[in-house]
């Protein structure tokens, strides 16, 4: 029985991080109303064109004004404190409509879905913003 040990060598090499700049705020309006979305559906039974429009915009937005930024949002999106983000909002999301449920008071109108979307919308833009700024700080960007 042998045991090979191969020399590994890692190539380096310096990355300018310095042009890298954070993702303005206002971007991670999109991605709190498609937080929000389950919510506003319930809430107005057309919001599903409106979501599918703001969809769009978003996609034209990172693709001609934020295209210097795209690869910040990829990274973003393959992070995984991103994804631990996002199952914590939809785990988030059932949580409290299951619990409100068996509390005996199920979301049901209009007033408590707007409610529920406003404060998810608020919670995945706060969340998303916070993981930004943790990765930039990390990294001495910021």
């Amino acid at each position: 029985m042998g045991i090979s040990i191969r020399k590994r060598t890692t190539a380096t090499t310096d990355i300018d991080l310095s042009d890298i700049k954070p993702l303005p705020l206002w971007f991670f309006g999109f991605e709190g109303v498609m937080g929000a979305a389950y919510d506003l559906t319930k809430a107005w039974d057309d919001a599903w064109m409106v979501l599918i429009a703001i969809a769009l915009v978003n996609v034209v937005v990172g693709a001609t004004v934020l295209r210097r930024r795209v690869k910040l949002m990829r990274a973003m999106l393959k992070n995984a404190h991103t994804r631990k983000i996002a199952i914590g909002l939809l785990v988030l999301r059932v949580g409290l409509h299951l619990v409100l449920a068996a509390l005996g008071a199920p979301v049901t109108s209009v007033a408590g879905h707007l409610t529920v979307a406003v404060l998810m919308g608020a919670t995945t833009v706060t969340l998303l913003w916070f993981n930004q700024r943790v990765t930039f700080r990390a990294l001495r960007l910021a």
